[in-house]
């Protein structure tokens, strides 16, 4: 498990963004089809299926079903964005927020401290929004990573990482020179607009 904490609860949730280890959860949240139950356990491709184009399903157990029917052999529809991982190393440690089409939103900060938020405030849909349309012009743009996923990047760069349904796609680099990207730069862009309205809330202010 990549560690990039000093804070052994926030590495589980920093790892568990990315839906690539299904031996890390325990539980579900899906209480009325208990899909979460269903996916922890030996199931089919066909119930794998189901549950990954189960629109209304949460963003990451979709992303978690869509990559056993992968391993399985099976093929997905490609480029269907389920998330936007966004990773800052800064003097005190890393800044990872995570946003997924659901509007769930994760944030752990450099010290290790968590805001989670399992329906965003009103105030923050226009920036979600705007973070997954800049999100998917890059999907539409590059192509997924074949190989196990990186460490985080190191200081004075960014990485921006997409869960897609054909696998984790993701660019890195110096941080100025992708807030200017005219890909990347949005991106950059309307995560940090994001990011202070969860930190604002996170804090009360």
């Amino acid at each position: 498990m990549i560690a990039p904490y000093s804070l052994d609860a926030a590495n589980h949730i920093y790892n568990l963004l990315f839906c690539d280890d299904l031996s890390l959860w325990n539980g579900g949240t899906d209480p009325q089809t208990d899909l979460w139950r269903v996916l922890a356990l030996d199931a089919d491709a066909a119930t794998l299926r189901v549950i990954s184009e189960k629109e209304s399903a949460e963003s990451r157990l979709r992303v978690l079903a869509f990559n056993r029917l992968r391993a399985m052999g099976e093929k997905v529809t490609p480029g269907i964005l389920l998330g936007t991982i966004v990773e800052v190393p800064l003097d005190g440690g890393l800044d990872t927020l995570a946003v997924f089409t659901d509007q769930r939103i994760r944030y752990i900060n450099q010290t290790g401290k968590m805001a989670v938020f399992e329906a965003p405030l009103p105030l923050m849909k226009d920036a979600i929004a705007a973070l997954m349309a800049a999100s998917k012009t890059v999907v539409s743009r590059i192509g997924p990573w074949d190989k196990p996923r990186l460490p985080p990047p190191p200081k004075g760069s960014v990485r921006l990482s997409f869960l897609v349904s054909d696998g984790l796609y993701f660019g890195q680099g110096p941080f100025e020179q992708f807030s200017r990207d005219a890909m990347a730069g949005p991106v950059i862009q309307h995560a940090g607009e994001l990011l202070v309205l969860v930190t604002n809330a996170a804090t009360g202010h």
